[in-house]
């Protein structure tokens, strides 16, 4: 691995090393306290983010987000997380596959950050949010694990008002979601300066509804979206299709 950081390395009890596929990275993950899944690695791939210039991802987890977007943009890549143990795993992981020098985790509430990191200062951001309102679901998890999937630290509101602070008039904010929450999220994103530009919708399998919505939008952009082709995850012989596998597997760089 280029610049393998052995201390970062050293791990803390539950947690384990698991591997970024193709990339040649590797990220620091525990089932008790957060593992990424197929969403994060979608958002990675589909984001419109520019070769250089400052990125930003919001509800960063242990740095899925901002490891991967390393291998399509040499750009200044900030994150930010509000769960210290979930910053803590993400530093260690960047420092893990040495991309300390381009990566910067920040521990701290998105709502506040743009006090510090000032108004329009950023070309993109992602954000993988937590989907479940507190209204919905079962809260019966330990607290990194709710946090991370239902509205506990910040709702669906709270994040799109934080990505127009912090975009700059036509940078790009891209997101994944639940397609339930779809109308919710168009709703808010126009409310709040933001027009989206590019819908795609991913499907477990070709005959099944779609369980998440990839979704980008511009800073004061102009009206006009695009909804691409969906997303088939998997085939008829429960195998990952072909776009999903040069995804997971391929060295196609940018959006498909």
């Amino acid at each position: 691995m280029n610049n393998f950081n052995e201390k970062a390395a050293e791990l803390l009890p539950s947690e384990r090393m698991d591997d970024l596929l193709t990339h040649n990275l590797q990220i620091i993950q525990s089932d008790e306290v957060f593992s990424f899944s197929m969403d994060a690695v979608l958002l990675a791939r589909f984001a419109g983010v520019p070769p250089r210039g400052r990125v930003l991802d919001l509800c960063t987890g242990n740095g899925v987000i901002p490891i991967l977007l390393t291998t399509r943009t040499k750009a200044s890549i900030e994150a930010i997380e509000i769960q210290p143990r979930l910053a803590d795993m993400a530093r260690r992981s960047v420092a893990l596959n040495g991309l300390e020098g381009q990566i910067t985790i920040h521990e701290g509430d998105l709502r506040e950050l743009h006090l510090k990191a000032g108004y329009g200062v950023y070309d993109a951001i992602t954000v993988n949010p937590p989907y479940m309102p507190l209204t919905t679901g079962d809260l019966k998890l330990n607290t990194h694990q709710a946090m991370a999937r239902h509205e506990l630290g910040c709702t669906l509101e709270e994040v799109i008002q934080a990505c127009v602070r912090l975009v700059r008039t036509g940078g790009k904010v891209s997101m994944v979601h639940k397609p339930q929450r779809l109308v919710d999220i168009v709703s808010l994103m126009r409310q709040y300066r933001l027009e989206p530009k590019v819908i795609r919708f991913v499907h477990p399998r070709a005959h099944l509804e779609a369980n998440m919505v990839l979704i980008e939008a511009a800073r004061d952009g102009k009206p006009e979206a695009r909804l691409q082709p969906p997303l088939i995850v998997y085939n008829e012989d429960n195998q990952y299709c072909p776009e999903i596998m040069d995804i997971y597997y391929g060295n196609k760089e940018g959006k498909s």
